[in-house]
């Protein structure tokens, strides 16, 4: 995680949009609104109707695999059951073909056509897929499609979200929604800094983690829906999660104090502990990248309070070398690692600042976030691989949010980096948006999930094709809400009970309140049910095993937030921020736990 050059916002709760709006009103001579906008669209007199008696017709296995997963979205999407069947297609039918003959479509791109039928065709599976997202957007807004061609190929190969769930644990339905979010909107890169739970090396385990069995979970989604799931486990620096607990792997300083961020890059133990747990990851990630992070290593320090950095560098590189040699070094060391597994090391700019004389590794991709000596322009020309990842596009939470409409209105690229526009997209592979927990009580994910959206569309647009399609933000904007939320999406600010005074079993009685942002309060005569004490990360009491309070009741107050999850004979409580489930000990204390420490506790309400 990067504490970033964090900037005072005064952010308003806003309004939760939950329903697709209407869908905008066209002519059956222009192209039809998708989000993002189609590419290039050919008008033909009449209409495809979607109607009960359609069939999806498929026949190679891809074909097949590509229509089942359209089947079961136009299920979840309200458009009824749908066959996939062999053979040709009749008046009605919707036809998936992938042909590989069809070079010009290159990876992702895909024809679709509709008349009296309606087809699809790619080059790849991946082309078809896409195809299908097109048409579940038009579906969206009725079941009379204009008769039309469109040939829809995107501009960047990259196009992504980052998410980090490294301190502060985010729900897996939430980004379940997310993935189902970004394929609906051609986006096809999701990079997660995140600790996944370790057989390994227990003594990392402090919460928020993820069981291997969700990542699992979370990974067959995005193969299914044609989304790279990326990890990332940060190194040298902002690697607390992992070495809290392992003083003998920290960087120790002049004053011989240990700092517990940084991992000390001269030690063998360290990069064997690192390889360690990129070995665990491998065995639930099957991406084909890797990201290290190699951020914001001196953070608040430099290299002068290190000399053992400078004498590594030095006794490996000769006499002129530098401390950032020592750096570089760590850093390609990962990427042979990497690569000797079959996989690409991926790094944030801001450590290459041009001091070091030993240059970063060919095939390593540079994510670059921060306006520093070393530009993109110099990066591309070394020839490396860049994807701008903006601090523009970044999303804080209690912090910075980016400016979709003013990126919008400015026809924002991938080509307009931090400090440098390029003329030129040679060697830039697209663009992402960055998700950070700064202040991880600033913000519930549900409030999180309105800022969200309108950037995520944004970034498809400006990745896939035109950045600019309307003449307008708000007629972009309504473009996004015409073709609403991808089906399967999960509307997680339904609340399962009415307001009302409900008696939590034995333990308590609370006037349980909607919260505008979809969680619920529980106010009793002592005061609103909270999670406040415990050590304290990133502005959140992430220790488990602290005792929930009834403290006095703050509207603004995240930390007093729940959810009512609905299981069998009743309801369990997670706070909205910590996302720990609360229990209750053999003494009758009401404390939070990770559900996989302590089994929840399930109130029945009455």
């Amino acid at each position: 995680m990067r504490k970033r050059l964090r900037f005072a916002a005064v952010v308003a709760l806003m309004t939760l949009l939950l329903a697709p709006a209407p869908a905008l009103a066209r002519s059956d001579q222009g192209p039809p609104a998708t989000v993002p906008a189609l590419t290039q669209w050919t008008p033909e007199s009449g209409a495809y109707v979607y109607r009960p008696g359609a069939r999806l017709v498929a026949d190679d296995p891809a074909e097949r695999r590509v229509a089942d997963t359209l089947a079961g979205d136009l299920r979840a999407a309200g458009h009824g059951s749908v066959p996939v069947v062999r053979g040709g297609a009749r008046p009605g039918d919707i036809v998936v073909d992938v042909k590989p003959s069809r070079s010009s479509l290159g990876a992702e791109g895909y024809e679709l056509h509709a008349g009296t039928s309606l087809s699809i065709t790619g080059a790849t599976e991946t082309g078809a897929f896409y195809g299908t997202r097109t048409l579940l957007q038009l579906l969206a807004q009725g079941d009379r499609i204009p008769a039309g061609r469109t040939v829809d190929v995107p501009r960047y190969k990259e196009r992504g979200v980052g998410v980090c769930a490294c301190y502060i644990h985010v729900s897996l339905p939430w980004l379940e929604n997310l993935v189902r979010e970004m394929a609906y909107n051609k986006l096809n890169q999701l990079l997660v800094e995140l600790k996944v739970k370790s057989d390994s090396h227990p003594e990392a385990n402090t919460w928020g983690y993820y069981t291997k069995d969700e990542i699992r979970q979370l990974v067959a989604l995005g193969d299914k829906y044609h989304v790279e799931i990326i990890p990332e486990i940060n190194s040298p620096g902002h690697i607390d999660p992992w070495i809290e607990n392992r003083p003998d792997l920290q960087l120790t300083d002049s004053d011989g104090n240990k700092q517990p961020s940084r991992l000390d890059i001269t030690q063998q133990a360290a990069f064997d502990y690192y390889t360690s747990l990129m070995d665990e990851y491998a065995q639930v990630f099957t991406a084909k990248s890797w990201h290290m992070g190699a951020d914001e290593y001196m953070l608040g320090s430099d290299f002068a309070k290190y000399p053992q950095i400078l004498k590594y560098a030095q006794e490996k590189y000769g006499s002129g070398a530098t401390p950032q040699d020592a750096f570089v070094d760590f850093v390609n060391r990962v990427h042979d690692y990497a690569a000797s597994k079959g996989v690409q090391l991926r790094i944030w700019n801001d450590g290459l600042t041009g001091a070091n004389t030993v240059p970063v590794k060919a095939g390593t991709t540079v994510e670059h976030w921060l306006n520093v000596a070393v530009k993109p322009s110099q990066l591309i020309a070394q020839g490396y691989s860049v994807m701008n990842a903006s601090y523009s596009l970044y999303l804080i939470r209690g912090g910075f949010h980016s400016d979709t409409e003013s990126l919008y209105d400015q026809s924002w690229d991938p080509r307009s980096f931090e400090g440098e526009k390029l003329t030129s997209a040679r060697g830039v592979t697209g663009a992402k948006i960055s998700l950070w927990p700064d202040n991880g009580r600033g913000e519930t994910e549900n409030e999180v999930a309105v800022r969200l959206w309108p950037a995520l569309r944004h970034v498809a647009q400006a990745t896939w094709g035109d950045p600019h399609p309307d003449a307008t933000y708000a007629e972009f904007v309504a473009r996004g809400a015409a073709v609403g939320h991808a089906p399967g999406w999960r509307d997680l600010t339904r609340v399962p009970v009415a307001d009302g005074t409900y008696a939590f079993g034995r333990s308590f009685t609370a006037s349980v309140q909607r919260t505008a942002d979809g969680y619920v309060t529980l106010r009793s005569a002592a005061g609103c049910l909270a999670i406040s004490g415990g050590k304290l990360t990133l502005n959140v009491p992430l220790q488990p095993g602290v005792e929930a309070t009834w403290d006095t009741c703050d509207p603004s107050g995240t930390l007093q937030r729940w959810e009512l999850e609905p299981v069998a004979g009743g309801y369990r409580l997670v706070n909205a921020i910590t996302q720990m489930a609360l229990t209750v000990t053999d003494d009758g204390r009401i404390v939070q736990y990770p559900a996989d420490q302590r089994t929840p506790a399930v109130w029945h309400l009455s």
